[in-house]
């Protein structure tokens, strides 16, 4: 998180500076997103009820953040012009998965499927178009996927080790 929270690309800058220059492209994406977990998850998100979250299993996140990330690409590749607004492809990435992250926070309730979508989407957006960034300059929005599901002693004692 620290490389991705500092460094254009990664999450904390794209998290807070991508909504002001993406031509609400990225509403585009994301209410396409709550849109599909209102239709397959019945998951309401103008009003929010701990009844009809998600259980965050991995297969969900999965589903989510594969829907939102390949309906993201599709739109691209469909109006060209969103490509060229959003030059570089870690822009595009960082959109996508600032789209497909929260879409699985949202469906689930569990802050820990945000950044598994996240980073899922990175993985999805790489396979599909080959590459994040220009000159290699993609680590940021990749390092990410390895440690989301590890257990890191360094962390102290970590709830899923207290019990």
């Amino acid at each position: 998180i620290w490389l991705g929270s500092y460094m254009s690309g990664g999450v904390g800058f794209t998290q807070y500076a991508t909504a002001a220059y993406t031509d609400n492209i990225l509403d585009e994406f994301t209410y396409y997103g709550m849109d599909y977990i209102k239709d397959k998850y019945k998951v309401d998100w103008k009003n929010p009820s701990p009844s009809d979250k998600v259980k965050p299993t991995q297969d969900i996140v999965n589903d989510i953040a594969t829907e939102v990330t390949l309906n993201a690409m599709e739109q691209y590749e469909q109006f060209p012009t969103t490509m060229e607004d959003h030059f570089g492809g870690s822009q595009r990435a960082g959109v996508i998965a600032a789209a497909s992250g929260p879409t699985a926070a949202i469906a689930t309730g569990n802050s820990n499927a945000g950044p598994n979508g996240w980073y899922l989407s990175m993985l999805l957006h790489k396979d599909g178009w080959s590459r994040l960034g220009f000159f290699g300059y993609d680590l940021q929005d990749q390092c990410g996927s390895a440690n989301s599901l590890s257990i890191r002693g360094d962390e102290g004692a970590i709830g899923e080790v207290r019990g």
